[in-house]
This record gives C-alpha cells, sequence and structure tokens, in this order.
C-alpha cells in the first residue's frame, strides 16, 4: 500500500469518525441513520451532472452494491433497536474487513502475506473486543448476530463497490449512481419496518446531519472506494476502521465519555494493526 492511500485512508477514517459522532448525538438512530443515506443525494447528483458517467460493464455493480446496502441498513437499524451504538459499532466494523477478507481469499483468489493477514487481525479484533466482550451485549446474543449481520453485508459491499470501482473508471461517479439507487430503494426497507414519513422528519429534525453529516460521509466512502482501486480492498476496509481510534478520542475529549482500560488496549491493538499494515 503507498503512502497516498495509506494517508488518503487515515484521513477518511477521521472524517468517518467525525460523521458517525453526529449520529451517536442524536436519539433517534433510524432518523440519524436515514439522515445519512438521504443526505447523500444532493451531492451525488452534482458528481453524476459534472462527472463521467460509469462505464456499462460496472452498472450491475451499482445495481448490486444498492441491494446490498439495504441489508446493511436493515440489520443496522434493527441492531439499534435493542442495542446501543457503542457495542453495535464496533462488532459490525471489526467484522465487515474478515469477512471481504475470508471472501477475497477463499472465492476471489487473493494472496496477502502472514505479516497482512496478522494487520488485519489485530485491527478487527481490537475494534471488536469493545462491543464483544461488553457485559450487556454478552448477555444479549440478538443484539450481537444483528451486529455481526450488519458486518456481514459492510464486507460485501465493500467487495461489490470495490470492484464495480475499478471497472467504472469514475469511482465518484459510480458512487454516485449507486448512493441514489440506495435512497430510492431505502424507504420502502423503512416501510417493511413499519417506519412511515421517515424523510419528512428528516427535514424536519435532522437537517443538520442530512446536509453536513451526508456531505462528510460522501466524501468519505468517495475516499474509500478511489483507495479500493489502488490497493487490496480487504486492507483498504481493516485500515478504514480505524476511525473507531478517533470515535474513541473524540468521545474521551469532547462527549466527556470515559476511557477505559479495555479502551485503551483496543486503541493500542488498532495501533499496532496499522504500523505493521503500513511496514509490511
Amino acid at each position: 500500500m503507498s503512502s497516498t492511500v495509506f494517508i488518503t485512508v487515515i484521513f477518511a477514517a477521521l472524517l468517518h469518525a467525525i460523521w458517525n459522532g453526529m449520529v451517536k448525538n442524536y436519539e433517534d438512530k433510524v432518523i440519524s441513520v436515514s439522515a445519512i443515506v438521504f443526505g447523500h443525494v444532493p451531492i451525488a447528483i452534482l458528481v453524476m451532472l459534472f462527472l463521467p458517467l460509469p462505464t456499462l460493464e460496472s452498472v450491475p455493480y451499482i445495481i448490486l452494491s444498492a441491494i446490498i446496502h439495504q441489508g446493511y441498513q436493515y440489520y443496522l437499524i434493527s441492531a439499534y433497536k435493542i442495542g446501543n451504538l457503542t457495542r453495535v459499532y464496533p462488532i459490525a466494523r471489526g467484522s465487515g474487513p474478515i469477512v471481504a477478507t475470508l471472501i477475497s481469499i477463499i472465492f476471489l483468489g487473493l494472496l496477502i502475506s502472514k505479516i497482512q493477514a496478522l494487520s488485519i487481525f489485530l485491527i478487527c479484533f481490537g475494534i471488536i473486543i469493545l462491543g464483544v466482550f461488553n457485559k450487556k451485549s454478552l448477555k444479549n446474543n440478538k443484539e450481537v448476530v444483528y451486529s455481526l449481520m450488519t458486518g456481514f453485508f459492510i464486507g460485501l459491499y465493500s467487495l461489490s463497490d470495490g470492484y464495480g470501482a475499478r471497472i467504472s473508471l469514475s469511482p465518484l461517479s459510480f458512487l454516485g449512481w449507486s448512493f441514489v439507487l440506495n435512497a430510492m430503494i431505502f424507504p420502502f426497507v423503512l416501510k417493511s419496518m413499519n417506519y412511515s414519513n421517515v424523510f419528512s422528519r428528516v427535514m424536519k429534525e435532522a437537517k443538520f446531519i442530512f446536509w453536513i453529516g451526508g456531505t462528510i460521509s460522501y466524501i468519505v466512502y468517495g475516499l474509500i472506494v478511489w483507495s479500493f482501486t489502488q490497493a487490496p480492498i480487504p486492507l483498504v476496509g481493516a485500515l478504514r476502521e480505524t476511525s473507531i481510534i478517533f470515535a474513541l478520542l473524540i468521545g474521551s475529549l469532547f462527549l466527556k465519555e470515559r476511557l477505559t482500560l479495555e479502551k485503551i488496549i483496543s486503541i493500542l491493538l488498532i495501533f499496532l494493526g496499522v504500523i505493521l499494515l503500513k511496514l509490511f
């Protein structure tokens, strides 16, 4: 992985922690998650207007990405209904790169070194321990299952978007079309979960997350999707999840959350994984 890609992904991880802080601070997670999904659309339309169209070969990946994101969003909201963000988020984000790595190695023929595999494991394990080894999570198996299913879909859309962006020849445009299609399908998923008038509530109650959070989130994933085209997807996916370090620091410094021994161990494991990933 080149230094340019490495720095880009780390910067994206920082921005990722910022918009997740917005979601975390909003009481109704359905509204805040929906604000991000719908908030992708304005900047996506601008990108679609001014950048070249993605190639015809990438269209199936655009459709696949939008469909996979429905599964991700469904299980994320379902997990939030019965669990807290501080438990759901680490399990989901930590398991996603593992899924992408296993699928890439077993089915797609990806070859990675033992050091790279160890790096991915350290980063993912450092993240997951924040949720899995929480006493409340251990007593709530359903919360863990929904969180792991969320991670499963994260792994799937990472691969779909990575390969789709590579053949699209225009990663940001590819992402724009995918996000618009995702936002068009998402209301039907919300309806199936007995949530109605969500968009109107977003525009009344969560405009800041819609405009600012949605834009930041688009920029973040645009940087990540570009990075997918420059380096192995599992490595980029694992490095992206270092956003949890920034999230923990933001929580400690600005949200008055306690920096526990468990969080310190998590930071150290992730940091070690990042060092190995960069050096080897």
